[in-house]
């Protein structure tokens, strides 16, 4: 196959959610992956499908990308390990419900199905949590999925709707009117989707995309030990820390009754292999918030690398002086969550129509290089 409309590049959760939209809006899809599908930061992430209110611009991405989730839900096979299991934000102390109480105006307002939980509350639905929590906000509408199984259905169902995907293909250039591969073969599109994340300022030119690297490790199965994803109000604070190694408590429990724990950030750490302090702490935060952990054996622990961007934004659209080259990377520790959204608002874009949420935020021009302060 050597002309399409759109070659897509990265096999990803995000490249997968670009081919299955672009698909699904009448278009001749290629997708180009160098390794394999779902790889990558896809294959390294939580999977946790979360509505985030750091921004307007980034709640308005997360919220539509989430409910592009359940619909794809209705019908995703069993593998994709989609779970409704809500997320709880856990407040430490006073400070902190205040923090609560500000979430849940801002998603009350934005219609977000929300609850405040006291201590006594929070304990019924999390009774292994340490004593002494001040209590949490529920978002009951969250859920989690398997983050490459769910790459992999995506391609398939752009796959029935006619796309191709070729795996052990490195693109080494995007050229005008498609793109050149390793072999030193050319490919003809009109448009060309540059979704390789970590890899994507290889290809095109000064995005302002660095790698961040992150820790994660898994339980053997506790079955009914933990009922929701479960994040530290602190955890904000160290998603925004934009060059201290950070870590902060997150829980997610699987449909197989483990429990995944994060998380960790580092920027500037390229070495793939775990690092035993990062690790350590990690592990010492989760069992500080949920003492039951410490006689939990874990089976696997490992790394994997988030593209960043210095306003905690991704790279969505059309590049300025070339607008059939369009971009969708950047999204660090979201890109499972919105990359339904990304792919949707790309394929609209593409085709000229308006998409549900303003794409002007997420513009990959020169002011993204320009950090931006979270809300």
């Amino acid at each position: 196959m050597s002309n399409v409309d759109v070659i897509v590049i990265g096999a990803g959760i995000v490249g997968a959610a670009c081919a299955h939209a672009c698909t699904n809006a009448g278009l001749s899809v290629l997708v180009l992956e160098k390794d394999v599908i779902g790889g990558g930061t896809t294959g390294a992430g939580m999977g946790h499908l979360v509505v985030m209110d750091d921004s307007e611009a980034q709640f308005a991405l997360s919220s539509y990308s989430r409910s592009l989730w359940h619909e794809l839900a209705t019908d995703a096979p069993a593998r994709m390990e989609f779970s409704p299991c809500g997320t709880l934000w856990i407040a430490a102390d006073d400070e902190e419900m205040a923090a609560v109480e500000s979430k849940l105006r801002y998603y009350t307002d934005h219609d977000v199905t929300a609850c405040r939980l006291d201590a006594p509350a929070l304990y019924e639905h999390e009774p292994l949590l340490r004593p002494g929590l001040a209590g949490a906000l529920l978002v009951p509408d969250d859920a989690v999925v398997y983050p490459p199984a769910a790459a992999a259905y995506l391609l398939e169902k752009a796959w029935a709707g006619g796309a191709h995907v070729r795996t052990g293909t490195a693109v080494t250039q995007i050229r005008e009117g498609g793109v050149s591969v390793a072999d030193g073969t050319d490919i003809e599109a009109e448009h060309v989707i540059n979704a390789a994340g970590c890899g994507s300022p290889a290809l095109t030119a000064d995005l302002p995309v660095r790698k961040r690297k992150g820790h994660l490790a898994i339980t053997q199965a506790h079955p009914g030990m933990l009922k929701h994803q479960i994040v530290e109000l602190g955890y904000l604070k160290s998603a925004h820390a934009v060059e201290e190694d950070s870590v902060a408590f997150n829980l997610q429990p699987r449909p197989s009754g483990q429990i995944l724990i994060g998380s960790s950030r580092q920027f500037g750490a390229n070495d793939s292999r775990v690092d035993s302090d990062i690790l350590g702490r990690m592990l010492e935060r989760a069992q500080l918030f949920m003492p039951a952990l410490e006689g939990v054996s874990l089976l696997r622990c490992w790394t994997g690398f988030r593209p960043a961007t210095p306003n905690k934004r991704p790279l969505i659209g059309p590049r300025p002086e070339r607008p059939h080259h369009w971009i969708a990377t950047g999204h660090e520790g979201l890109g499972i969550t919105t990359a339904l959204g990304t792919g949707q608002l790309l394929a609209d874009l593409i085709q000229g129509r308006s998409p549900a949420i303003d794409p002007e935020p997420f513009c990959p021009t020169c002011r993204e290089c320009e950090e931006e302060p979270h809300a």
